[in-house]
Formats: structure tokens, C-alpha cells, sequence
């Protein structure tokens, strides 16, 4: 332990982003033109759990190679006609420095009630693990869905090397 391996990537750098879209044709459709919208749609996205490793640092977000293994911690709603959807992360570095956390989350509801619950989710996290956060931060996204139309909602932190 402690040791890290030079065949397992421990990235460096990260960014966040997020979009909403809609489809006439499906849910899918919608989930693919907002992650075109967030501008990770043409990368294979690999689901990470959420540690932001030591020394680790945020850069605005940039365009990825077509196909790059891409390492993200991805929050994801889909809705139907009528309803209002949100998805979104929160993200802080322990007090003092060191490394971080991410959570996310989904639900029927609004980006003001999604992030009443982010922080809940971020402030548990703090607790188990016995420490302080600094300064929370978000990536949210919301959208009233149009009749005849699916929509989606995608939040990310996107990890690169």
C-alpha cells in the first residue's frame, strides 16, 4: 500500500461539465446529444467512483480525441413529456489541502432541490470519513421536458492524466 503502479493511471487533471438536450424519437437520443452537448459524446466513457486523488487540478474543459477511454464520474437522468428531470455532481478538497470527493445525483425535480440533496450526499461523505470540506462546488443540470419529446440531463467530472 502507498506504493502507485505505473500501469494504473492516477489522473492529474480534471474537468467538469454538463448539458441538457431533447429527442422526438427516444430517451437515448436525448442522452447522446447531451453528452455531444457536454462534449464528451464521442469518447468511451469508463464510470469511476468518485476520489479526487492528491495535487490534482482543474483545468476548463477541452476537446477529447473520437474514441479516447475516457475516466468519468458521469450523473445521468432521462424524462418523458411533462416532467422536469436534473442530474449533477458536487465536488471539494478536504480542509488543508489533500485529496477529494465527488457526488452525484439525479431525480424529477429541480436544480435548486437536486442541490439541496447534492449537499447533504457531499456533507455525509465528510462525515464518515471524519473530516472538513472546503468550499462545495456543483455542475448541475435541469430541464423542463416539451410534450412529444424525451429528454435527458448529464452531469460530469471527467478525469484525464
Amino acid at each position: 500500500m502507498g506504493e502507485t503502479d505505473p500501469m494504473v493511471p492516477v489522473p492529474s487533471r480534471f474537468f467538469v461539465t454538463g448539458a441538457g438536450a431533447v429527442s422526438p424519437v427516444s430517451d437515448l437520443n436525448a442522452f447522446d446529444k447531451a453528452l455531444i452537448g457536454a462534449g464528451i459524446g464521442e469518447q468511451n466513457l469508463v464510470s469511476v467512483s468518485s476520489v479526487l486523488p492528491p495535487g490534482i487540478r482543474e483545468i476548463n474543459p477541452k476537446t477529447l480525441p473520437a474514441g479516447m477511454i475516457t475516466y468519468a464520474v458521469l450523473a445521468q437522468m432521462r424524462g418523458n413529456e411533462g416532467e422536469m428531470i436534473a442530474a449533477g455532481i458536487a465536488f471539494a478538497f478536504r480542509k488543508g489541502g489533500g485529496h477529494g470527493y465527488v457526488a452525484e445525483g439525479h431525480m424529477y425535480g429541480t436544480r435548486g432541490a437536486l442541490e439541496e440533496i447534492l449537499e447533504w450526499k457531499i456533507e455525509e461523505m465528510a462525515r464518515h470519513r471524519e473530516v472538513e470540506f472546503g468550499t462545495i462546488r456543483y455542475q448541475i443540470q435541469d430541464l423542463s421536458v416539451p410534450m412529444d419529446h424525451y429528454g435527458a440531463c448529464v452531469a460530469a467530472l471527467v478525469f484525464l492524466g
